[in-house]
């Protein structure tokens, strides 16, 4: 992300400068390779469609009018910063499933607009991630498994539960995207379409305090983590849109690492949700996004 690096240091200060809030200190952006380029083409009409991973809730400052808690920082905004001059439309919200693209979402507090209404014929820039929250997937991992591991630590309570229905649930998922891409498309049919790809939430090896599972589901909720993701790119190869990949750059950042870019159980509103991005992971995206379309614009 060298490319992206300067901009995105630039759109961080101007963002945090935006808060009325007093900002909290962001970590820096992660760097990849490469080697410093002009800066980003502006789009006209950029749409952020996504869910919680998309929204960052309570990375500060959030916007807490409606059910989505979305973050001033998020990497939607980070990217349109960055891209000097471009308009961005950002309507993910925490909780969204692909269904909340044509229909509106429901909240306990409230209802949003369906994400789909955002996107019109002269958007030329659309990124989207979903899919998380189609059929409880990441809930089921991170809120039945944690409850279930409570009562069974060292069996694999989780594992036994839900295995056996993983690959049929990531197949509808994988055409639950295609679906969306093909709704964006028809409503946009010259915008650029990123479909944006998971962290690593669970490690690969070892266990913590901040991702209480049971001991033997460790590897499930990894496998879960690692299937979507794949879903996520496949989707995207076979919708013919461009893949995001954040899980490699994501590698040794999982809620159990030492610099994780996760938040572990432990809601903290000057930080992160529970269990969701923090800002040097929405950065990190920030940086991917741009160096994808500076490459390949």
């Amino acid at each position: 992300m060298r490319r992206a690096l300067p901009a995105l240091l630039l759109a961080v200060a101007a963002l945090a400068g935006c808060s009325e809030a007093e900002p909290t200190p962001a970590p820096a952006p992660a760097e990849t390779t490469g080697s410093p380029t002009a800066a980003p083409t502006a789009y006209d009409q950029y749409v952020a469609l996504g869910d919680s991973y998309t929204a960052a809730p309570l990375v500060p400052p959030t916007d807490t009018s409606t059910i989505c808690l979305r973050s001033g920082v998020n990497y939607p905004a980070l990217v349109a910063t960055a891209m000097a001059g471009t308009k961005l439309t950002d309507v993910s919200c925490s909780g969204a499933t692909t269904g909340d693209i044509a229909a509106a979402q429901q909240g306990r507090t409230g209802t949003v607009p369906p994400q789909l209404d955002a996107v019109r014929r002269s958007t030329d820039l659309v990124t989207i991630g979903l899919g998380g929250n189609d059929e409880g997937l990441f809930g089921t991992v991170l809120a039945q498994c944690t409850q279930l591991g409570a009562g069974n630590p060292v069996g694999s309570p989780c594992t036994q539960r839900f295995a056996d229905g993983l690959d049929a649930t990531l197949a509808r998922i994988h055409d639950n995207l295609v679906g969306v891409v093909d709704e964006v498309r028809t409503r946009a049919p010259h915008a650029r379409v990123l479909l944006v790809g998971y962290p690593q939430i669970v490690p690969e090896t070892g266990s913590c305090d901040d991702l209480p599972l049971a001991d033997g589901d460790y590897a499930f909720a990894r496998q879960v983590n690692e299937g979507l993701t794949r879903t996520v790119e496949a989707a995207a190869g076979d919708a013919r849109a461009e893949y995001v990949d954040i899980w490699t750059a994501s590698a040794g950042h999982d809620i159990c690492a030492d610099d994780p870019w996760i938040n572990g159980r432990v809601t903290s509103a000057s930080r992160a949700l529970a269990y969701h991005p923090l800002a040097v992971e929405q950065q990190a995206v920030a940086g991917l996004v741009v160096d994808l379309l500076q490459s390949k614009g």
